[in-house]
């Protein structure tokens, strides 16, 4: 587990070792991909390989390697056992189409998952085909690159291939596979499995696997997995407030689909907002707005609520004080994403130091953006600029009362305003992943044209670069298309 110079000593640069494998066969089986009829290499990370560590130009046309037709030397596939709540239902569950292949080891020594994701029937399918269509796996790697470029803690896409095969869904759809790279694939919902299997020894055993891989430093304070819970719930605090900070909406927050390295983690039914709206949903069965964008920090700390009752057993032998330890770290939540979602939107406003009345600045501009339906990304895109006075605002009274606070406040600190515009450019990206682009390119990827799709993301590799990007990436969605809804993909 410790950090190491890893020596290139197999093909392609793959030095792949197996420590989740070490952990009790509870969490884990193995499971060998299935093969497919005609794999395709569709997009390949070039600069993601690179950093791994790997030879971009050997794997360039690695069709048979992540399509799971051939393991790469080194590889012991397995596929990872976990429970879940999903919608707030308790289910088991386990990766039913993902293999994990390894975890590559960087020339620094930093470890990461390489996951095939859709590489065919694993012991937890559940009747599943343990396949995956190409457009959700395309979906997944334009957003998990736009979140990374947004400096968001993500899962990385490495690699889609078309399997040459037909997937049956709502519709028959282009079968493929997603190579997912992930500092680890442990969630909230692994922890559950080992909870509701009773197995007390199997908490212990992934609570210290998991202090060891992500927070070394706290495995040998007085009580880890107290340790583990608070550093957890930090990083989750840090996050969430991170998505509302540029409008992200996950679309399915079940604990399955949390992470405990503090990633973010499933990019199925997610999308970015335009107009700016508490309520809006994307995912077409959350039918109840359960995982809405203004409930995600909520849906957080109730999740994180359930990783703390499976720790119960490990946080002390006593459970009335196991339960008190635990309610104390949860109720830092609240406080620990306030802090970090107020220290992101007043950057996002070009505010360096703090005021009392900051928050209640944020809330009324945040209050006309939902009256005003003004699109999010491009609100903020202009405060930057300190454009808003010439745009149509300039004619909302509401608005232009609330510009003068602003200025007021700006007015109030000691930094010069040229600062104050860089903070604020840095801050606010220039362009998110547009809905209605997405999909254009997804189409267009799936009729075999990736050029659309590569326009895309090279736009969406510098998103803060408020100078290069045409207005085509910056609209909103043009009126009259109705609800925008996305799908699971399984």
């Amino acid at each position: 587990m410790d950090a190491h110079i890893a020596t290139p000593d197999q093909a392609a640069g793959w030095r792949l070792e197996h420590s989740y494998a070490g952990l009790p066969k509870l969490f884990h089986a193995a499971v060998a991909p299935t093969l497919v009829r005609a794999p395709r290499l569709v997009i390949f990370n070039r600069r993601l390989a690179e950093s791994l560590g790997l030879d971009a130009d050997a794997l360039n046309a690695g069709a048979a390697i992540f399509s799971g037709n051939e393991l790469p030397p080194g590889s012991a596939p397995i596929a990872q056992a976990y429970a879940g709540h999903q919608y707030g239902n308790f289910t088991t569950l386990g990766d039913g189409r993902a293999i994990l292949l390894g975890e590559q080891i960087t020339a620094l020594g930093a470890r990461f998952d390489i996951q095939l994701k859709g590489a065919g029937p694993t012991p937890f399918s559940r009747r599943g085909d343990g396949r995956a269509a190409l457009g959700p796996m395309l979906r997944e790697y334009i957003i998990s690159e736009a979140m990374h470029a947004l400096g968001i803690p993500t899962t990385r896409s490495l690699a889609v291939v078309a399997t040459g095969e037909e997937v049956y869904r709502q519709e028959v759809m282009q079968g493929a596979v997603l190579t997912r790279v992930a500092a680890s694939h442990i969630r909230v919902g692994t922890f559950e499995w080992a909870a509701a299997a009773g197995d007390e020894a199997a908490v212990r055993a992934l609570t210290d696997y998991t202090l060891r891989r992500h927070f070394p430093a706290l495995a040998e304070g007085e009580n880890p997995p107290l340790a583990l819970l608070s550093a957890v719930i930090e990083r989750q605090a840090a996050l969430i407030a991170q998505w509302m900070c540029v409008g992200f909406v996950h679309g399915v927050m079940n604990t399955d689909n949390m992470a405990l390295s503090g990633d973010t983690i499933d990019y199925g039914p997610c999308a970015f907002m335009d107009a700016y709206d508490p309520a809006t949903v994307f995912s077409s069965i959350d039918r109840h707005g359960r995982y809405a964008f203004g409930k995600q920090p909520g849906i957080a700390q109730w999740n994180l609520t359930r990783l703390a009752e499976t720790l119960l057993a490990v946080l002390h032998p006593e459970e009335e004080r196991a339960v008190a330890l635990a309610e104390e770290a949860l109720a830092g939540f609240k406080d620990r994403f306030e802090h970090h979602w107020l220290a992101g939107m007043r950057r996002k406003l070009g505010l360096f130091a703090e005021e009392a009345g900051d928050a209640a600045l944020i809330e009324s501009l945040l209050a006309w953006m939902r009256n005003a339906k003004a699109d999010f990304t491009n609100t903020f895109a202009s405060l930057a600029h300190d454009t808003a006075t010439d745009e149509a605002w300039q004619k909302d009274a509401d608005f232009s009362a609330w510009h003068a606070r602003w200025q007021a406040r700006l007015g109030r600190q000691s930094q010069a305003s040229a600062d104050s515009a860089q903070l604020r450019r840095a801050s606010n990206p220039a362009v998110t992943p547009r809905n209605h682009l997405v999909e254009v390119a997804l189409a267009a990827a799936e009729h075999g044209d990736l050029r659309v799709m590569e326009s895309l993301l090279e736009v969406l590799a510098a998103p803060y670069d408020h100078a290069q990007h045409a207005p085509e990436f910056r609209s909103s969605a043009p009126a009259g298309g109705g609800a925008y809804q996305t799908y699971c993909g399984t």
